[in-house]
């Protein structure tokens, strides 16, 4: 028997997100959430897809290591244990994968030992990834563990999008330059698109825009990212739920020397106390919505700066593109947001861009054209689906290696 089972994990700082895919016909047998690691308060949700069965443990989960044995032991009351003949592989998300990582990798130890020096460029995340990759590997050490990079897919970024106009002897010993994060969102997004329209990805050119909490832009030309929004860090770019995006460099030589903050002060303030949660209080968008139909002065703000950088963006990578066959919404707030998605297109008509108002009010879960269909660009909601992004590269790989 060929195995055909990838489980694909997500380990974040004091969580655990899961999921047991068969790739066969890249259906879901199990999904899940270990939350509130290391406290009191932790929670497990463990759900089997194909009865809709849902079952939570509440209590303490003391580190990822603890969390994974009870994933697997979830897995096993549904005869879908780690031990199963039928598992190829496990696939970890990894955010961040500098230049090193270009696409999925089997996990060895020179494979640890890079992720790990790329700590200094994404703290909050690759410690964490790491945790999960050793866990998994000392559970399953005859498996193959596969890392999935959010970095790999803007790789192929040409010089003159991926260098900061600084020195480059200094940026290439600190290791300064655009990575991009969402990768296996904006491959995964573009990618189908491209199938939304009835063709290749080889004959598309595509604006992404993941708006979630985290929110990111890429122009995707001909299946290959060309620019994306996010740079060394997920802070550069769009208007995000706590992170401020863009923002005048001097900005933070300022509060250190007339506002007397800490290094740590300003980094806690641009990435846990700016974008719309800065500015009104608020980082979910429908709450946002709520107060802005109600006269909240603050919200409706918040909302039109967070719209103008969108905007900002599509004309920059439209100019990037040069010609655009489809602008495509994703994540959280893209796929749900209709107001979000309507006010980032107006008056984008001399472009060719507009939003059927009746078809963007539709909810649906499926990938879906929200543009007249006289409109020269496609205007898309497109479902994002990192999990099958990166069992599908994962199993991939594997299957390359058998």
């Amino acid at each position: 028997m060929t195995p055909t089972r990838v489980l694909v994990l997500n380990s974040g700082s004091s969580s655990l997100k899961y999921q047991l895919l068969d790739m066969r016909d890249s259906s879901r047998l199990a999904v899940g959430l270990v939350e509130r690691i290391g406290e009191q308060t932790s929670r497990l949700r463990h759900t089997l897809v194909a009865t809709g069965e849902t079952r939570e443990h509440s209590g303490p989960i003391a580190d990822h290591e603890t969390a994974l044995k009870s994933v697997a032991e979830e897995l096993a009351r549904d005869g879908l244990g780690l031990d199963s003949p039928e598992l190829a592989a496990i696939g970890h998300r990894v955010v961040h994968g500098g230049m090193f990582f270009t696409e999925p990798t089997v996990v060895d130890d020179s494979v640890l030992t890079e992720i790990e020096r790329l700590i200094p460029v994404a703290p909050l995340h690759n410690p964490a990834n790491l945790t999960g990759i050793r866990t998994a590997r000392a559970l399953r050490p005859d498996l193959p563990q596969v890392a999935v990079f959010d970095t790999a897919f803007h790789t192929s970024m040409p010089e003159s999008s991926a260098r900061y106009a600084i020195d480059p002897k200094i940026a290439d010993r600190y290791r300064i330059r655009r990575y991009g994060f969402h990768g296996t969102s904006h491959a995964y997004v573009s990618r189908e698109t491209a199938r939304l329209l009835g063709r290749a990805p080889e004959e598309v050119n595509v604006i992404v825009l993941h708006l979630g909490n985290g929110a990111s832009a890429s122009a995707v030309e001909r299946g290959r990212c060309v620019d994306t929004s996010m740079g060394l860090t997920p802070l550069e770019g769009l208007v995000m739920g706590t992170r401020s995006g863009d923002l005048d460099p001097a900005v933070i030589f300022h509060l250190a020397r007339v506002g007397d903050m800490s290094m740590d002060e300003i980094d806690t303030l641009l990435n846990k106390r700016s974008g719309l949660f800065g500015l009104c209080g608020d980082n979910d968008m429908r709450e946002i919505r709520r107060r802005v139909d109600e006269g909240d002065e603050a919200a409706a703000l918040a909302f039109d700066i967070y719209i103008h950088r969108l905007k900002k963006y599509i004309g920059a990578y439209y100019a990037v593109l040069g010609q655009v066959d489809a602008v495509a919404f994703t994540a959280g707030v893209g796929e749900n947001a209709a107001a979000v998605r309507s006010a980032a297109v107006a008056g984008l008509d001399g472009l060719g861009l507009a939003v059927d108002g009746e078809l963007n009010a539709v909810r649906s879960d499926g990938a879906r054209l929200i543009s007249p269909p006289s409109a020269r660009v496609a205007v898309a909601v497109v479902p994002t689906d990192e999990e099958l992004e990166i069992a599908t590269q994962t199993y991939a790989l594997v299957g390359k290696k058998g």
